[in-house]
């Protein structure tokens, strides 16, 4: 949502739909594309995943497709002593928080599918959808007890999904896989014992 900007000379001008008391306590947000800030929420969601399951973040240069490379090291991997995970990213408000039944559609470009469905592979991949309110307003949530983002994201691994679209293929992310610092953890320990995601 945009607020007007006051004249530096002139009376302060009412940003549409607020009444004095609400444009007073809006924040004067940046300019930035709405889809660049779902970006770099969602990169501060998987960082704080990563330092919480105690993991390291490398992001491609240049981006081949693929948004970050997770990594783990722990004693107990029995493929190496480090495994590697590719991640890729997207970010939504077009879907409601919690959403109903086991599982929400979400479209990719067949192009991106087809990376992430390839099988079989050297290091494994995992889609990450984030689920956000549509509104910057909502997004964020500060105090001394806590610091909440809204709402959620979720994972999936696509390997040996087919392309059934003729440029986008819907595909169903389960609402079980709340990506989490746990639910990064028992990926890795999967991957680090030779498994899948």
């Amino acid at each position: 949502m945009a607020l007007a900007q006051p004249d530096p000379g002139g009376p302060p001008v009412r940003a549409e739909g607020f009444g004095p008391a609400e444009q007073r306590n809006a924040p004067l947000r940046g300019s930035l594309a709405t889809t660049a800030c779902m970006e770099t929420l969602q990169v501060g969601y998987l960082h704080a995943v990563a330092a919480a399951a105690g993991c390291s973040l490398s992001q491609p240069f240049p981006d081949n497709g693929i948004d970050w490379h997770v990594s783990h090291g722990a004693a107990a991997h029995t493929v190496d002593d480090e495994v590697t995970i590719k991640v890729q990213l997207k970010c939504t408000y077009q879907i409601p928080p919690h959403p109903a039944g086991g599982a929400f559609s979400f479209t990719l470009d067949n192009a991106h599918l087809v990376k992430l469905a390839r099988t079989p592979v050297s290091v494994h991949k995992i889609l990450v959808v984030m689920i956000v309110p549509r509104s910057q307003d909502e997004w964020l949530s500060a105090g001394p007890g806590s610091l909440d983002l809204r709402h959620c994201c979720y994972w999936t691994n696509l390997a040996g999904h087919a392309v059934t679209g003729r440029y986008r293929t819907t595909v169903r992310i389960p609402t079980s896989r709340i990506f989490d610092d746990r639910a990064l953890c028992d990926i890795m320990a999967r991957v680090g014992a030779g498994g899948r995601p």
